[in-house]
């Protein structure tokens, strides 16, 4: 797929402003949309758009189709007539500048619940588009909204807690819950509306200003997930349902032990011999959501790195071959549905980070997919391979991502001679550090430049979205109202004419 020249910002929904109590896809989204296009990018980077679970995590989500609830806008429910300014009176007092996830989810599911209640009682103007969407969505969301029921009624633990007969899937068993849990279902089905009901209005309005979306698709899915437990023959996992083998990779610069992800491994001859089904509809949902897809842990489609399941960290692994090209000629075969026209090209961006191999490098090559550069990692010597004057053009050029410190963090905690060698590349002070980093990946070739929103606003390592491997405090920052700015959007805007992005 031929990719222009362009620019853009990584900033995940959740980060938005706005009063109530997260970033949603409400007003301050399409106010976002509208500063972007002012500053001429023509790209938003998101991180995955799941329902999370354990941590929080967009890596670790409940299905992966599904819609993230807590992202739904109170105030287009309020526009919809499923709310009322009552219902919005006894808000707690939210964080502006972080996501307080324990205060803002049983606050969000409630006013979801009387959102779903009005709309059972007097939303007749909504019920064809919800049973359209139901019937469309049947694939993935039957199973979803069954999964989140039960999960729901045995008191949120993992579904290998639940009764033999409903966690097995026999049918009976699944019948019964189906007929007892009639509205809980609905109720689920009924978010996962919404969700995109309000994603997809946002995503006709990005295309009316010419900014594409980049999504992101994690390699590996929850354990405790609707996929994992509706096609558990496509994992390896014993007779009681638990994985044998888990995703992780080894001991590097994030962690001295590895990062231990916990996910159940892909039984990649099963998938193999559906010609990749699941996956592919996985990548067609996607796509039917965002422009591009940044493919995380691309590396694990040449080999993955396997620990056995009863590890406590991710020391004593080994690496597995991944499904290869193989996979990536039947995605590129068969994608089809109007998404790709098969022969030209993938609409993905390989995150190539980490331990890569030759057969990574070729398999990334020979699809033409672009890789990703950190500019963050650059700064060890004039060889290496994230510093601009090595890139190659089919490449997404980043200052720093969501796993990175800030540019401002990262200067203020590197080493001396990292910190030297930057500020001599560079040929700066460091005072403006963040946009000397901004400025030297939107000059370099990379067809694609990219910073996170926290360096556009020059913000230090408080600003952090991700510490890998660390559990809690993630995922939590946000921008404040007054950071959409027009000096800032003139700022950038002046970088986009410069370096013809």
């Amino acid at each position: 797929m031929t990719f222009k020249r362009s620019s853009g910002i990584l900033l995940h929904p959740t980060s938005l402003p706005g009063p109530h109590g997260i970033g949603d896809l409400g007003p301050q989204a399409f106010r976002f949309l509208d500063w972007l296009a002012s500053t001429g990018c023509k790209l938003w980077q998101i991180l995955p758009l799941g329902p999370t679970g354990y941590g929080d995590s967009p890596y670790q989500c409940f299905s992966a189709f599904a819609g993230n609830p807590y992202l739904i806008s109170p105030d287009l429910l309020l526009s919809d007539g499923l709310l009322t300014l009552d219902d919005l009176t006894s808000k707690p007092d939210f964080s502006a500048s972080r996501v307080d996830f324990g205060l803002l989810i049983p606050w969000k599911l409630n006013l979801l619940q009387k959102a779903f209640d009005r709309f059972q009682s007097n939303s007749e103007s909504l019920r064809q588009s919800f049973d359209s969407f139901c019937a469309e969505q049947a694939a993935w969301l039957d199973d979803f909204a069954l999964f989140m029921s039960l999960k729901e009624f045995y008191g949120g633990g993992a579904w290998n807690g639940w009764p033999e007969p409903v966690w097995l899937r026999k049918k009976s068993a699944l019948d019964k819950a189906r007929k007892e849990l009639a509205e809980s279902i609905q109720r689920y089905s009924f978010y996962q509306f919404l969700f995109f009901k309000q994603w997809n209005t946002l995503r006709i309005y990005a295309k009316e200003r010419s900014i594409q979306i980049i999504g992101d698709i994690p390699i590996f899915v929850a354990y405790d997930s609707a996929d994992v437990w509706s096609h558990p023959e496509l994992f390896f996992l014993d007779e009681a349902g638990n994985p044998t083998v888990v995703a992780g990779v080894p001991p590097d610069g994030f962690s001295a032990t590895g990062q231990l992800w916990g996910n159940p491994l892909y039984n990649w001859e099963v998938h193999k011999s559906s010609d990749y089904s699941w996956w592919l509809e996985r990548i067609r949902f996607t796509l039917r959501s965002v422009d591009y897809l940044r493919l995380d842990h691309f590396r694990g489609f040449a080999g993955y790195y396997e620990i056995p399941a009863r590890n406590l960290t991710a020391e004593h692994g080994h690496w597995v071959p991944g499904p290869g090209t193989d996979f990536f000629s039947a995605i590129d075969k068969n994608l089809g549905d109007g998404l790709v026209t098969p022969g030209t090209g993938l609409p993905i961006i390989a995150e190539d980070l980490g331990l890569i191999t030759p057969d990574v490098v070729e398999m990334r090559e020979m699809f033409s997919l672009p890789g990703m550069k950190i500019l963050q990692f650059g700064f060890s010597g004039p060889d290496n391979p994230f510093l601009p004057h090595n890139y190659p053009a089919n490449c997404v050029a980043y200052t720093g991502t969501h796993d990175n410190d800030t540019a401002l963090g990262w200067l203020a905690t590197t080493d001396q001679n990292e910190r030297e060698f930057a500020l001599r590349y560079l040929r700066v002070d460091g005072h403006d550090f963040a946009w000397d980093l901004i400025r030297s990946v939107w000059s370099s070739v990379a067809m694609m430049s990219i910073a996170p929103m926290q360096d556009m606003l020059s913000l230090g390592g408080e600003a952090r979205m991700n510490y890998p491997s660390r559990l809690g405090g993630n995922w939590e920052w946000r921008m404040g109202d007054a950071d959409m700015s027009e000096s800032l959007a003139g700022r950038l805007r002046e970088l986009n004419y410069l370096y013809s992005r």
